[in-house]
Parts: structure tokens; sequence; C-alpha cells
């Protein structure tokens, strides 16, 4: 069994027997893991952490050839994002994050760039004005740094280059030039504004689309698609958007009853 040490954010955990837990984490160096940290629910000081949602460990574990599971031997708390915390929207936003990284990221597939884009949008997070904004680009980043985005620089049927009006088109994964919009009887127009904020996510990093203005309408949409988006290709809807979905409702009708 080869040791290793690793940065981790925790994307959730459960109990196993009687004293034990099983923890996923998404790793700097490893990808997505699952370990287990033996006795902890009996001595929740032999480790540093209590390995709350999201928050980031230093993490030494052994690697099993034999199984995905593997032992946590080491577990010290880095950041638990405690202003975080304190506040249930954005909370809830933190946990879309790590739902998505677990649905779209496969097993034990190193991605450094996805790592550093979860931790620094957490901790972004924290101390923004926007939290929203930080949530969409997150949404954008992940999905281009891991393969997984909708195409948008040409039409995704012709692969001609996009010149006036155009359709995104779900199930094709991407935008469609009007010679092709019969390829998809379903698809729906989109602003111009929402496209070119999108190539502008997808090209730039992390800090500086954090500078991006969103106009109000633009973000609607933006939010509309990508939601849309990810519920099509992921076969569901993530259970922490659906959360947070009905939190803005509430608020909403509030809003509008005073």
């Amino acid at each position: 069994m080869a040791i290793h040490k690793t940065d981790a954010l925790v994307i959730g955990k459960f109990d196993f027997r009687e004293t034990s837990l099983i923890v996923n984490f998404y790793t700097r160096h490893f990808g997505k893991i699952s370990g287990i940290l033996k006795g902890i629910r009996k001595d929740p000081r032999k480790f540093a952490s209590s390995l709350e949602t999201f928050s980031f460990n230093d993490i030494i574990f052994y690697k099993k050839t034999s199984t995905n599971l593997h032992l946590v031997s080491h577990c010290e708390l880095k950041d638990n994002f405690n202003t975080l915390r304190h506040d249930i929207s954005r909370m809830g936003m933190a946990s879309i994050m790590m739902e998505l990284v677990d649905s779209i990221m496969p097993l034990e597939d190193k991605n450094e760039d996805v790592f550093d884009l979860t931790a620094a949008s957490l901790k972004e997070l924290e101390t923004t004005y926007n939290p929203d904004k930080v949530l969409t680009i997150f949404k954008i980043k992940i999905l281009s740094l891991s393969g997984f985005e909708p195409h948008f620089d040409t039409c995704v049927s012709c692969d001609a280059k996009i010149i006036g009006e155009s359709k995104f088109s779900l199930s094709l994964g991407g935008l469609l030039c009007a010679g092709c919009y019969k390829k998809d009887i379903r698809a729906r127009s989109i602003f111009r504004g929402t496209v070119a904020s999108i190539l502008h996510i997808q090209k730039n990093d992390f800090r500086a689309n954090l500078n991006l203005g969103l106009n109000p309408q633009i973000k609607r949409e933006l939010d509309a698609i990508l939601n849309a988006f990810l519920n099509f290709h992921l076969e569901k809807e993530l259970k922490s958007q659906k959360v947070v979905n009905r939190m803005h409702h509430k608020e909403l009708s509030l809003h509008h009853t005073h």
C-alpha cells in the first residue's frame, strides 16, 4: 500500500459500522477518492477535523490497489469556511459546487485546475457581495475544465461560424446556426450577450471573470441554460440546486407580499 499526502475538499460523509466514517473527498493530486476513517466516531479527537462538507483538509491516506476505498490515517482541517456557514444561502451554493464536482468528475481522475477552481470559489463565496455570480462562473468553468462544456464557439451541427442569430440545443449540447435550426425543433433562442459572456468566462481565469459585468437579463438566461444543460446531461436535478431554488422562490414571494 502506497502512502500519500494531499489537499482535500470534503464532498460528503456517512457513518460506517459502529465507530467509523466513510468520506468522499475531492483531492488536488488524485481527483475524487473515498476514504475510511476508522474509529473517528468513538474518538473524534483522533483526527484534527470534523470533516464538514466542503471543508478544506490536509489528508494522509494509504492507497489500496484492490479497492476504491482507501484508509485515511490523518486528516487536519486547513479551512472550514466558517463565514460561509453563517449564511444559509451561501451554504446552499457551496453545496451545489460540491455536488457538481461529485456528479461531473470521474473517480480517481486528477484535475488540479478543477481543485483550484473549487477551492478559490469557496473562498470567494465567503466574502463576495455577489455570491450568485461566483456560482455562475463556477458552473461554466467546471464544465469547461472537465471537457463537459456546451459548444458555443461554432455551430454544434455543421461547425460553421455563428453569424447573427443562433439557438441553443440542449440535446446536441451547443449552439445551432440558422441553417441547422431544424436539427432540433426544441432549440431555444439565446441572447448574443449570453453567448459572449459564456465564451468570456470559458477563456479567462477565475479571478479575471469576477470583474465581468452581467446584466440581470443575461444572468437569468445564463442560469436557466446552465441548469437545463446540467439536468439534461446528468439526467437529474442536483438536490442542492432544488433546495436553493426553493429558498429563492420563498424569498421572492415574501418580498412580493410586503
